[in-house]
């Protein structure tokens, strides 16, 4: 192996970030080295893909077939209900030999996937109260939920600034218009879901808060400057940083600033591997929005998931068609347009973090029976309707009673 790849998989296990601290390095070290060795290139490469997945029963053997052919190094989750996909996440991880990375896209909690549990208010309210220690509370009990499913990462929060009224997307999913506030937010509750042993992902890089257009429909651009950037849209992904947390989710976003060819963000190496990686110095791992989107486009015979490796992304989320996504990857690898130092780079940083949210797990995960009446405790409703008041004295919701009155008792819930 050359020698730069190994002072950098060194250096990358070595990072304190905040998800590391209290791992001995050399375990992990030893625990990465094992399993690289033991996988074939197709297993190397399948662990950067993620596909997206419905949590339904009935799809259990075909998911098990589809995990088996593609070698997937992860899966996220879409809607359902928590004991369903508790108990296909048990099968999925009996099943693979390599541990999988189980991701939600919970932003105000699982209820923004999983229809039974538990609601919480969006970030703007509680970003208008400036309660960093309500927020931090959150995200813990956020962590210990995720912890219970088997859920490892959660893509939260939003740290884009929310500066332009005509955004159809961001809004309240935002917690402001202030960087400043954005950053303290975020960094509370990102704090709060790794000190739980859950991955946060700051989203969406280098900032969608300034934009008029939805990149799940087309391609939007940020036309501000290098100058107000970096006081405002990169302002809160450095403070992420800068305490240690441990993902940051690149967007589907022309940034002529950066890059002026207009290449999306998650597409471009300028963006994703010269401003994250080297300007900003983000040590963590860097995750695309999901690539079926429509934002993320490429030009007719390329490979959107090959270009977003291209980028510096390490997991390429939601391609369309997985195999295939992999099998491209692969092609260039034996052509030479991808080095296997590159494919090795990414691979280790994500078993490196796979080693601290799964093998040194923190808590213990409960069965599909018992996981509803394990997240739906007295001590969550407490800081639940803690929650919804302070998002109500914010103006930013109606009566947290009736919210309560709703969703009290998980028996009261029927799919």
């Amino acid at each position: 192996m050359p020698k730069g790849v190994e002072a950098s998989k060194s250096a990358q296990i070595q990072d304190p970030l905040l998800i590391f601290r209290g791992i001995d390095p050399v375990a992990q070290q030893r625990w990465v080295d094992s399993v690289y060795k033991s996988m074939d290139w197709e297993e190397r490469v399948g662990q950067l893909i993620m596909p997206i997945i419905y949590p339904r029963i009935g799809d259990k053997a075909s998911l098990l077939r589809r995990m088996q052919e593609e070698k997937w190094g992860g899966i996220l989750f879409q809607k359902g209900f928590l004991a369903d996909q508790r108990e296909l996440t048990e099968s999925l991880q009996a099943t693979s030999h390599i541990p999988l990375l189980i991701a939600l896209d919970g932003e105000w909690g699982l209820y923004m996937r999983l229809k039974d549990a538990p609601r919480y208010p969006r970030s703007k309210g509680l970003g208008t109260t400036g309660d960093m220690e309500l927020i931090r509370a959150y995200g813990a009990e956020v962590a210990r939920q995720c912890q219970l499913m088997g859920i490892h990462i959660n893509f939260a929060p939003v740290v884009d600034v929310n500066i332009n009224p005509q955004n159809p997307v961001i809004g309240t999913r935002s917690f402001g218009d202030s960087p400043e506030l954005v950053a303290r937010c975020a960094v509370a509750y990102g704090q709060g879901l790794e000190s739980g042993g859950v991955l946060s992902v700051a989203k969406h890089f280098p900032g969608h808060g300034d934009t008029s257009e939805d990149s799940h429909k087309t391609l939007p651009t940020v036309s501000a400057s290098r100058e107000r950037m970096q006081r405002v849209e990169l302002y809160p992904f450095r403070a992420y940083r800068d305490a240690g947390l441990g993902g940051v989710m690149t967007a589907h976003l022309s940034v002529p600033a950066y890059d002026a060819s207009g290449r999306p963000a998650s597409l471009s190496r300028l963006i994703t591997t010269d401003l994250l990686r080297k300007d900003i110095r983000f040590k963590g791992l860097v995750i695309t929005d999901a690539l079926e989107m429509r934002g993320a486009q490429v030009s007719e015979g390329n490979s959107v998931a090959l270009e977003a490796f291209k980028a510096g992304n390490d997991i390429l989320l939601g391609p369309s068609q997985p195999l295939e996504a992999r099998n491209t990857i692969l092609q260039a690898l034996r052509s030479g347009e991808v080095k296997e130092t590159e494919v090795e780079e990414k691979c280790r940083r994500i078993l490196a973090f796979k080693y601290a949210l799964i093998i040194k797990k923190k808590a213990v995960e409960a069965s599909a029976t018992e996981v509803k009446n394990r997240i739906w405790t007295r001590e969550e409703a407490a800081l639940r309707t803690r929650l919804w008041q302070a998002n109500v004295s914010a103006g930013e919701g109606d009566d947290p009673t009736a919210k309560t009155k709703a969703m009290q008792s998980p028996t009261k819930l029927r799919r």
